[in-house]
């Protein structure tokens, strides 16, 4: 759906980020991304940090988000947050005919890294912030560092009146006990598989009228940003890219409309469209691609 030219793939580590962190345990992960011999490139993503991705990157060069220092893009949340306030605007514009966020407000659930971008996006629009998180410092800062910006606890996010949802945390926060609390006329955030049940809940949301920007799509910017890193990283060239996240989302909302589909649907059926186009070229031999594509 972004346009890389990437497949799909998460690993997880267990454990606790704040006391299991440790150098020993990401140079181990990092001999297993090795063994996968470039089939696989991490990245950067929740509980992980810049310092982790250089540990692994001692032990294998099929790593992402590195310090900028060594030739990496860093901290991939500020980009990440830029898309989600591209697609934002494009769920805005789609639902209310009006892309502005001027004087709206925004109920947004974690506010660490990615959140904390995006109130700075959203607060430079114009739009009212409402934000909680279960990390008090995260919450601290950004009450400090921005005005505009009332904090509300966990569980009364999710009765906020705002005119957008953006769970920028973990997932599942979607759920049938979640919908029917809802304020809000669109979700749109960082949060990966943001919805409990794909099935059942996005049809929910439909029903009661709620736009739904789907996570992958909304979240692109991250992966944009590291993959932009491939080629030699350019912070100008990946907002550029990022910024497209607009039209995609206009995109998918418009081929979901068409096709009286989730907005989940729609963005699974161009996704796989896509899959499907650049798996009938694989029969065709054009020689062996410069080492740069085997990373």
């Amino acid at each position: 759906v972004a346009g890389l030219n990437l497949g799909g793939g998460k690993a997880v580590i267990i454990g606790d980020p704040k006391t299991q962190k440790n150098e020993m345990l990401f140079r181990a992960y990092g001999r297993y991304v090795q063994s996968l011999d470039g089939r696989y490139i991490t990245a950067e993503d929740v509980g992980t940090s810049v310092q982790a991705m250089e540990w692994v990157r001692m032990e294998t060069d099929h790593v992402t988000g590195i310090a900028r220092s060594l030739g990496g893009s860093g901290d991939p949340s500020p980009v990440t947050a830029f898309g989600v306030f591209q697609a934002m605007k494009a769920s805005l514009k789609y639902k209310t005919g009006s892309e502005s966020l001027e004087g709206r407000t925004v109920a947004v659930q974690g506010v660490g890294h990615v959140g904390y971008h995006l109130v700075k996006h959203l607060r430079e629009a114009g739009a009212l912030c409402i934000v909680t998180d279960v990390d008090r410092d995260a919450l601290k800062k950004v009450t400090r560092d921005f005005t505009g910006v009332e904090a509300v606890a966990p569980d009364a996010i999710y009765d906020a009146p705002a005119d957008v949802f953006a769970p920028c945390a973990l997932g599942a926060v979607v759920n049938d006990e979640t919908i029917p609390r809802l304020k809000v006329g669109v979700i749109c955030g960082a949060t990966n598989n943001v919805l409990a049940d794909e099935d059942r809940h996005a049809p929910m949301l439909a029903a009661r009228d709620i736009t739904f920007a789907p996570d992958y799509v909304v979240n692109s910017g991250g992966l944009i940003n590291v993959a932009n890193e491939l080629e030699g990283y350019n912070p100008e060239r990946a907002l550029q890219h990022a910024a497209n996240i607009y039209d995609i989302t206009m995109n998918i909302f418009r081929v979901a409309a068409e096709q009286g589909i989730t907005t989940l649907q729609a963005a699974n059926h161009i996704a796989e469209q896509r899959i499907k186009a650049l798996g009938q070229i694989k029969d065709r031999y054009v020689g062996r691609p410069p080492a740069r594509l085997h990373r």
